[in-house]
This record gives structure tokens, C-alpha cells and sequence, in this order.
């Protein structure tokens, strides 16, 4: 990994890796997740388009500095927010009431047969 004045520079393969890494682990509480391909991705950052539980669309771009909606539509980085988040889940958890839902029924789904194979 490289390091720029603030900003770090990963290659492009890895930022994709990161991404499929986070799409699979949020997949099941959203209703679609996936690496923008109208999007310029590059060394700084990726842009990945999300669609909620709730049906609402977002734009969000994936950079070291965390994640950050950009628009409210895919590929479109007009209404950059100012909030970073530094996971996935948190900013799931501030966008969708319906995420939060499906993670913890899937947490407590986990626990219970965690507790039945014991």
C-alpha cells in the first residue's frame, strides 16, 4: 500500500476486492448492492450503488476516509454529503430502519443456533 499526502492510494483490484468484501457481508439486508460500472473508479476511491430495504436509492462512494453518500440516485455524485461513516454498517444503520431490523433478526437467528448446537 502506498501512502499520499492524506490519501491512500490503493490499486484498483484492491479496492474491488474490499468492495465485493463488503457487498457480500450486507447483501442479505439490502435490496441490491453493487460495484458502480458507469462510475470512474480509481486509485483514491470506488463508487457503489445501494438500494435499501425500503426502496431508497443511493450513490455512496467507498474511499480511505470511510464512506459517504454522494447522490440519491445510482451514479450520480451531485449531493455529496459532509458525513463520513466508517463502516458499511453504520451508515446502514443511519439510512435504513429496515437494515437495522434484518441485521439483528439475522444476529439473533445466529445466536439461537449457536445456542442449540451446544
Amino acid at each position: 500500500m502506498k501512502e499520499e499526502v492524506n490519501n491512500k492510494e490503493l490499486d484498483k483490484d484492491h479496492w474491488k476486492l474490499e468492495a465485493q468484501t463488503i457487498i457480500n457481508d450486507v447483501k442479505q439486508h439490502v435490496t441490491d448492492i453493487k460495484i458502480s460500472e458507469k462510475l470512474r473508479n480509481n486509485n483514491h476511491f470506488l463508487y457503489l450503488n445501494l438500494i435499501t430495504l425500503e426502496g431508497l436509492k443511493f450513490c455512496i462512494e467507498l474511499s480511505s476516509a470511510g464512506f459517504t453518500i454522494v447522490g440519491n440516485e445510482h451514479d450520480d455524485t451531485s449531493k455529496r454529503e459532509s458525513e463520513h461513516y466508517e463502516t458499511p454498517y453504520s451508515l446502514l444503520n443511519f439510512v435504513s430502519p429496515q437494515y437495522r431490523d434484518s441485521f439483528g433478526n439475522s444476529l439473533v437467528y445466529k445466536l439461537k443456533q449457536l445456542s442449540n448446537s451446544q
